[in-house]
């Protein structure tokens, strides 16, 4: 069952900035300042960059897969399915814990505005805004979405409004001294805040619900980074110009402190009101994006089935939604979240590594199909970077952390031996790039096939009759220098065995074609079609030859041959189908694509997914 493609651009900006904006910008910054001072600043800007080497990876992924699942279905993709069954049940599980957490931490700024308010208010609070959610996006990912655009709008406002109404009044005392604790000490905070970014990539695991993913994808992810990033560090210099360092350690909430300089109570509440605007809107970004991931694992057999059930009328995964809502109210009832929150924050670290690798092994398996509409640039580099910074983050973490994680580690394996390995048929580009060392001819095509319809369903592209006979044509590829006349020989061979009409007169018919003019129309192609008795008949068969069609005298040599044969009813299929090749051979990449391609899959794919006007009458 489909699911319905209804975020847009503002919709998958606002998903991905509320999943940013929470307790890394209203409560974080008491804890960090504590530790480096007004540097803190400076930490929060090179926090956010160690967020672009995930940032453009995800990116490109996404939009060569926009699947449900988002780092699952990618990991599981490129490394396989035992490396994909710990990404899915991880990445389910940090995404869950950080939503429940947002959530809960909406009690730290209602216990100050209602101080009668008990812990287990706090908590029945949460649980209230849990199932909000989950009837929000059991009815649809475009409420779901509506509502969040409305929630974000507001709160960048608010952030905005409170950034530029205190410019005037910051304390330039206050900066100084600006680095009091060292270089040192602003490295080792920025593992805290990095954390604070990773929301954005959630963006990911819905990809399959947005429409024009291989735009609005990327432009939503970095728009989202620029404009958050800017609040983060604006926001933060504000504050810090507000409250001298006495009062920035003396409150968990810096920021509705810093408002109520300037007015009063008024600006303490309004500033409440948007951290917890912030903290709802990171639980509903990470309850939409997680419920999709064991959704994505049913559809791989790496789940019971029970957990990619779509509903007929509202296309959205209910199961998967209550079951992950009800996960996040039984630790937001039950569990100590803090240190849960640690262990999450490592899966998460550990995800983004996968992340990186992910791309270099799809793009170092050189299938065909792997078509990203936005590639990472300074390719490997960034993604080798990101491998090592994330690394050392992990380490960074602490024992207990690292432990807990290689525990669920385990979990994952005893799983994926259990339950996972026997049912799922998947391949890898892990796979792919071991066959293509050890075979010049690839016997699989799993996952060329797969990327392909992603691809087909990513670009909205509709089957037309050209694709339906490229799809049954006979592919030959040559291995040897031929003439033309010993191409005309396998060509009239292969056409006679499907229909009535002998080799010899298919033959003659493509020699008496070839002498009127030569079918040579372009460089290195070459297009001989012939008319033959009947009715109903339309076929191609394709040839590639690496060394070369020798066509006669002053003509260069072939290397691509369209061989078509029709009766008269079909004439318009013929010569739509010319129409459609010359669009394909336009392709400046076609040509080059063509040499490099290993296997007939390649050859066929390449052409079905090359850029060109489809008409529904072909």
């Amino acid at each position: 069952m489909k699911l319905k493609k209804e975020l847009g651009f503002l919709g998958v900006f606002s998903i991905a900035s509320g999943a940013m904006i929470s307790s890394g910008l209203f409560v974080l910054p008491a804890i960090v300042y504590a530790r480096v001072g007004p540097a803190i600043i400076i930490a929060y800007v090179l926090a956010g960059l160690l967020m672009i080497p995930a940032m453009i990876s995800k990116a490109e992924l996404a939009t060569a897969m926009p699947k449900s699942g988002g780092t699952y279905f990618f990991i599981h993709r490129s490394l396989g399915s035992f490396f994909g069954t710990f990404a899915g049940l991880a990445s389910w599980f940090s995404l869950s814990l950080k939503s429940a957490f947002a959530l809960l931490g909406i009690g730290l700024f209602l216990q100050p505005l209602f101080p009668e308010a008990s812990p287990e208010v706090v908590k029945m609070i949460a649980v209230g805004f849990t199932l909000f959610f989950t009837i929000l996006n059991i009815i649809g990912a475009k409420e779901s979405g509506k509502f969040q655009i409305v929630l974000v709008l507001g709160l960048i406002a608010i952030l905005i409004f409170y950034v530029f109404s205190n410019i005037n009044n910051i304390n330039a005392q206050n900066y100084i001294p600006f680095n009091p604790e060292g270089w040192q000490s602003i490295f080792m905070v920025m593992g805290m805040i990095f954390i604070s970014f990773g929301g954005l990539t959630k963006i990911a695991s819905i990809a399959e619900e947005i429409k024009n993913p291989k735009k609005n994808i990327p432009k939503g992810m970095f728009t989202a980074f620029i404009v958050i990033t800017f609040l983060y560090v604006a926001v933060i210099f504000i504050t810090v110009g507000l409250l001298n360092s006495v009062e920035f350690q003396q409150t968990f909430n810096p920021i509705s402190v810093g408002a109520s300089k300037n007015f009063g109570t008024f600006g303490y509440w309004i500033l409440s009101i948007a951290a917890m605007l912030a903290f709802i809107t990171t639980g509903n970004a990470g309850l939409l994006a997680s419920s999709r991931i064991p959704l994505a694992m049913a559809e791989d057999n790496l789940l019971p089935s029970l957990f990619s059930r779509v509903s007929l009328k509202l296309k959205t995964p209910i199961i998967s939604i209550v079951i992950t809502s009800f996960f996040m109210i039984s630790v937001i009832i039950f569990l100590d979240l803090e240190n849960l929150v640690k262990v999450a924050s490592t899966m998460m670290l550990i995800l983004f590594l996968f992340v990186n690798l992910s791309v270099i092994l799809m793009r170092e398996s050189k299938i065909i199909t792997y078509r990203p509409s936005f590639k990472s640039p300074f390719y490997p580099y960034l993604q080798i970077i990101g491998v090592v910074i994330y690394l050392f983050l992990i380490v960074e973490m602490g024992k207990i952390p690292l432990l807990i994680t290689l525990g669920f580690f385990i979990i994952s394996l005893i799983w994926y031996f259990l339950y996972s390995k026997r049912r799922n048929k998947k391949e890898s580009a892990l796979i792919h790039i071991a066959k293509r060392i050890s075979s010049k001819k690839i016997q699989s095509s799993t996952l060329t096939n797969e990327l392909k319809n992603i691809l087909f369903k990513r670009d909205d592209i509709i089957e037309d009759k050209f694709d339906s006979i490229i799809k049954q044509a006979n592919f030959i590829d040559l291995d040897k220098k031929m003439t033309k006349d010993e191409v005309f020989n396998i060509i009239s061979d292969n056409f006679a065995k499907k229909y009535d009409t002998s080799a010899k007169t298919i033959y003659e018919l493509l020699q008496e074609r070839e002498n009127l003019t030569s079918t040579v129309i372009y460089k290195g192609l070459a297009i001989p079609h012939i008319i033959i008795e009947g009715e109903s008949i339309f076929d191609i068969i394709v040839i590639r030859s690496q060394q070369g069609i020798d066509f006669g005298e002053n003509i260069p040599n072939v290397n691509i041959v369209f061989a078509m044969i029709g009766t008269m009813d079909e004439r318009n299929h013929h010569l739509q189908s010319l129409m459609a090749i010359a669009q394909i051979i336009q392709d400046d990449n076609f040509i080059l694509n063509w040499e490099k391609a290993k296997s007939i899959d390649d050859l066929k794919n390449l052409i079905l997914l090359t850029d060109r006007i489809r008409k529904s009458n072909i």
